[in-house]
């Protein structure tokens, strides 16, 4: 019998460890819901390696692996490139399951730039995504966007989980990319012409803030699309009636949701980053075959 959809968990998932910056946003919202997270890390990274077809394939076969084995209400498509390659066929396959892509922060970002130029950091395969063509035109009448495919970066960011990489070697090495890109989109700060607003638009960048904002300034804005996707989550959620609730029979509040982890890489790799990012402990994580 089939658990009631206020019971049922959501699913998220992510090419790798990047989607788990949108399941934080997603546990402060919505801090009673259980998550099934799976990080295709096993096939990472999707944007920089991967061809469109692969990703619809690997999008359409891991929502239907979640519906299968877990039950999922709802699927969050934690990744901008899945999200620009697939999301739409992911509807119109399961279209009885609620799907909240994630795409870059292009139409907060024209509204809150001071210059009217935006600095936007993201995988090729998200940039040269039609997807994102027509989300930038719709949002480029009075702002200017410096686009930059960030070829590596999440790679380096999935690396850094992984052993035996050193911890510094490996935080050198994406602060060197960063440096790389962020230098190629032109100079960052509040005079006229100057970028004053960065766009992530990858999941996997958030893990990277920490030297992002030492290389463009304290002045600088940053946004990603974590929280906003977590709102959407809970308004979507809320007109399904499909909740969980915050009350529990006794009238004291829920228990906090469950989660569990899975990949298609090094488990390892997962654990260290669920400890690292979210204060998991390794049993919420499991391995699973690429395939």
């Amino acid at each position: 019998m089939t658990s009631p959809p206020a019971a049922r968990p959501i699913g998220v998932f992510d090419s790798g460890i990047g989607g788990l910056s949108v399941l934080q946003a997603l546990r402060h919202e919505l801090p009673h819901e259980d998550f099934i997270y799976l990080a295709d890390s096993g096939n990472a990274p999707y944007g920089d390696e991967k061809g469109e077809a692969f990703v619809q394939q690997r999008t359409l076969a891991i929502a239907q692996w979640l519906l299968q084995h877990h039950h999922i209400k709802a699927l969050v498509v934690a990744c901008n490139t899945a999200t620009a390659a697939a999301v739409e066929r992911l509807r119109a396959s399961l279209p009885d399951l609620p799907a909240i892509g994630v795409e870059p922060a292009l139409k907060p970002a024209a509204a809150r730039s001071q210059t009217h130029h935006v600095g936007v950091l993201a995988t090729r395969g998200t940039v040269g995504s039609a997807r994102f063509e027509r989300l930038r035109e719709q949002h480029s009448a009075h702002t200017r966007f410096a686009v930059q495919a960030c070829d590596g970066l999440a790679r380096a960011i999935e690396q850094s989980t992984e052993e035996p990489l050193p911890a510094l070697e490996s935080a050198a090495k994406i602060r060197a990319l960063c440096a790389q890109y962020t230098g190629a989109l032109g100079p960052f700060g509040l005079k006229t012409g100057d970028i004053d607003t960065l766009v992530l638009g990858c999941t996997h960048y958030v893990f990277a803030k920490d030297a992002l904002r030492e290389l463009v300034g304290p002045d600088v804005l940053i946004l990603d699309t974590g929280a906003a996707v977590a709102r959407q989550t809970r308004r979507i959620l809320t007109q399904a009636a499909a909740l969980a609730p915050e009350q529990a029979a006794d009238g004291e509040p829920a228990a906090p949701g469950r989660i569990s982890l899975y990949t298609t890489g090094q488990l390892g790799a997962l654990q260290a980053a669920a400890e690292r990012w979210l204060e998991l402990p390794a049993h919420c994580c499991a391995a699973l075959p690429q395939g």
